[in-house]
């Protein structure tokens, strides 16, 4: 799995850190998401399938 984001469509809800704290996490200073780990092992997989999933802005991309 390849993660890929595109912050600048970002609205900072966080429900990706929550999802999955080792793989997002935030700036400080506005919210936006910042990637942790591209390349998650694969007990991280189904946690990064659901912040996707749930992403209200939908900045979340997954690649194979």
């Amino acid at each position: 799995m390849k993660i890929t984001l595109d912050a600048d469509a970002c609205c900072g809800a966080g429900q990706c850190v929550l999802i999955a704290p080792e793989v997002f996490d935030q700036r400080d200073e506005d919210g936006v998401v910042v990637l942790l780990d591209a390349e998650p092992p694969a007990e991280r997989h189904d946690a990064v399938r659901e912040a996707a999933a749930i992403c209200p802005a939908a900045v979340i991309g997954i690649h194979a």
